[in-house]
Parts: C-alpha cells; structure tokens; sequence
C-alpha cells in the first residue's frame, strides 16, 4: 500500500475567498516544514497563522495551518490542511512549492481511498462521501449522511453475521455425518439461510428507488403543443428555461433540467408537443418526446382545464405511471374533470403538483425523516445480487438434501459478496472503480 506523501487542492479551483491544499502521507510534517515558517505538530487539529515560502524562499502567502497526526486523521496517516488566500495565483504557487518540497499530486479519491485502506472508512461510507458532495436536494444529503454514519454497512454487517452463523450451523453436519439428523435439526439451518435470503430480497427492492433518488427521477411534461408544458416547466424550476409563446410547437426539442420537489431529487424534463407534425423538424422532435416518455418515471400528462384528454394523449404515455395535470386553470371556470388544477401565471397547484409528484416516484420510501438505507449504486446492488444468487444456490442443495460441503461453500460465496461490498477484502479493481470519480481533493 502506498503511503507517500500526496498533495492536492481540495477547494474548487477559481476566484474565492480561501483554497484548502491537503497534504497526506508518511513524511508529510517533513514536507510541510519546508513550506510553512515555524512549522509545528503541536498541539495538533489546532489552526495557526504562518508564512507559506517555496524552496527559494519567496513568500507565497499567509494563512493558516491545521496539523493532524495519525491515526487520528481524515486518512488514517499525517495530514496537514494549509490554508491561504482564494484565486489561481497564490493555490498554484502553494501547491507547486509542496510538490517541490517533496509531496507528488494526488490521483482522484486517493484521499479518501487511504481512508478505506487504512480502516476509517469502508467501502460503502467511501461512497457516501462521493454521494454527499454530489448532492443537489435534500434527500440525496440525508442519504449520504446516513450511509456515511455507517447504518448500511450495519445492515450488510448484520447479514454478514447471519451468514456466518449459518456457516456454523452447517459445519455440525460436516463435522458429524454419521449423526441421523446431526447435533442441529436440518430445519434451523433452513430457517437460518431463508432469514438471511428474505432480508437481502427486501435490500434489494429497494434499489431502483434508492438510484432514482441518487440519479435523480425522471419526471417528463407530455401533451399537446401548446398546452402549457413550458410554462408549467418554468414556473417549477423558477427559472426562464424554455421559450412561451402562444404559437403551438415553439419548443421542438427536450430540455431537461435538475429540481427538487418537496426536498426529492428530480429531472425535470420538457419536452416537443406530440401531434401529427407535417413538418421534418417538428416530426424529430416528437421523437425524441417519445423516447423521453419510454423512460420516464413518472409522466405529467399536461391537458388544459375544461378539455377532455383525447385518445391520443392518454394512448402516448403508454405503460408509465402517469399524473393528469390541468393546466391553464386561471383561464376556465369549468370544472377540471379529474386531475390535478395548476396555474403557472397565477402560480396555483403547483404544491399539490410537486407532493403528487413526489409521492407517486418515491412513496415506497419513508419520510425524509425516516429514511432508510438502500442501495443506490450499480457497484453495490451487483455485489448484492451475487450474494442472493450464491445464497438461493445453497438453500436449493439444502431443502434437495445435497451435501453440507456444497452448500457451506455457496454461503461462503454469498458471504464473500458482502465482504466485496464493504471492501472487507483486498479488491484493488473494485477501488480503481470506486474513486476513479471522485475529486483529486477528495
């Protein structure tokens, strides 16, 4: 495992008030002593004021130091955090002066992947860092923060165990094949392996709500032209995104934006009205509606008040789920006959809307208070899968009378998907993977 000294900005790069450089790694207060005037380790995670110079002893900077020694660090190694002033000029100058001072830039994630390796975090938590700094709505935050206190590696520990226990429980038929039903009745192991099985289904199920919250769910505005789609768009992002006109067609193609509603991620996306187009133009552009309505999340089939939906715009959304939306409601007194009424000049309905909305993508989930953990990566619901196949395999055996050795070694397998799924083992791919998105600050 690498421990060399690794350097990086950990801010964003650009006009600010401050910039962080981190500095990570064995010899790293010897590095730091050679940029920082009277540089000292103690007291530790204490910030101090100090002149930052390059090896020709030019200044750089004044700003501050923070010193953490390790383990007790955000790596698990030596750390120092240098603070100096925001911009391009003086971070550059500062991090070229550590690089010359003996520390080499750091690859991305390579922080946080040293935490991993050094037992700070696991592999999940890691993730939850990458999520957490990726997050645009409240939902998406709470999530990784619950992650990164470790309440699902809890949950995939408790798993873990119940397959280690029922490792145990079949070591007894292996030990004592002579025995007529062994020194435990068949039927605990059995109870044991489908407690196990039925706890990772239910994990599972929650996966393709947990990466529609991470990825953010696909919400398509559908009708026919001009009948308030962009409107509705706009006043919902609270922004001018798409051009409202009276003509009908004035949006040809799909515009796709990211929003929340009531605290849940959302991708909103407008999109060309659907009709018979004559036009080539106008014909592209209903296609492409069409592929945005094939996957969908959930659809907001826009009709105005007082109009019934025609065959046509009930027939387009096909199987998705689909909300009835009442546009231009300020405009008729007749009643809305189903759906949902909104507004988007008087800015009535709109809350209703986003709660409806909200509720139909994301209802199998609990409130924002009560969120529970799930699996909201591909990495991990892969791994997850595995150890479900692997565990089906051994009850399969098991219930058909088949050998304790074969069963024992598909636990093992399922055992072996959980422990990739917390880096619990030496998987240098599987971190290659993890990180190769992260920021080199991170």
């Amino acid at each position: 495992m690498l421990s060399d000294p690794i350097v990086a900005l950990a801010t964003p790069p650009g006009r600010s008030a401050l910039a962080v450089v981190r500095l990570s790694g064995a010899g790293a207060f010897e590095v730091a002593r050679r940029v920082v005037v009277a540089f000292r380790v103690r007291p530790a995670r204490t910030a101090r004021l100090a002149t930052f110079r390059d090896r020709a002893g030019d200044t750089i900077d004044r700003g501050l130091y923070t010193v953490f020694p390790g383990p007790a660090s955000y790596t698990g190694e030596d750390l120092v955090e240098l603070s100096c002033h925001g911009g391009l000029l003086a971070p550059t100058r500062l991090l070229a002066a550590v690089h010359e001072a003996g520390a080499r830039p750091a690859a991305p994630g390579e922080f946080t992947r040293r935490a991993v390796l050094n037992g700070k975090l696991d592999l999940m938590q890691a993730e939850a860092v990458g999520d957490l700094i990726d997050a645009t709505a409240p939902a998406q935050a709470l999530a990784a923060l619950r992650q990164l206190d470790g309440s699902l590696s809890r949950r995939l520990a408790d798993l873990r165990v119940g397959l280690v226990e029922a490792e145990g429980l079949l070591a007894y038929d292996i030990d004592f094949p002579g025995e007529d039903d062994g020194p435990v009745p068949r039927s605990r192991v059995a109870v044991q392996l489908e407690s196990v099985a039925a706890r990772i289904e239910r994990l599972l199920a929650s996966a393709p709500t947990a990466e529609r919250m991470r990825e953010g769910a696909l919400v398509v505005l559908a009708g026919r032209p001009n009948a308030g789609k962009s409107a509705l768009f706009n006043v919902l992002l609270g922004d001018q995104r798409t051009l409202v006109t009276e003509i009908p067609g004035t949006t040809r193609d799909a515009v796709e934006a990211h929003t929340d509603f009531l605290g849940w991620p959302v991708r909103l996306v407008d999109t060309a009205g659907l009709w018979d187009a004559p036009d080539p133009i106008d014909r592209l552009g209903v296609d492409v509606s069409r592929r945005y309505l094939a996957a969908a999340d959930l659809v907001l089939l826009c009709v105005e008040t007082g109009r019934a939906p025609g065959p046509d715009e009930s027939a387009v959304t096909g199987s998705r789920p689909t909300l009835l939306v009442r546009t231009k409601a300020d405009l008729s007194t007749a009643v809305p006959g189903g759906g949902l009424p909104v507004s988007a000049v008087a800015g009535t309905g709109l809350g209703e809307l986003r709660r409806a909305a909200a509720e139909q993508v994301f209802g199998d989930r609990a409130a924002l208070a009560d969120l529970e953990p799930a699996l909201g990566r591909a990495r991990q619901r892969t791994a997850l899968a595995r150890a479900r196949d692997a565990l089906a395999s051994a009850l399969e055996l098991f219930r058909g009378e088949g050998d304790a050795v074969l069963v024992a070694h598909h636990v093992r397998e399922a055992t072996g998907a959980l422990d990739e799924l917390v880096g619990a083992v030496d998987i240098e791919d599987v971190l290659d993977r993890v990180f190769a998105s992260f920021c080199v600050g991170k």
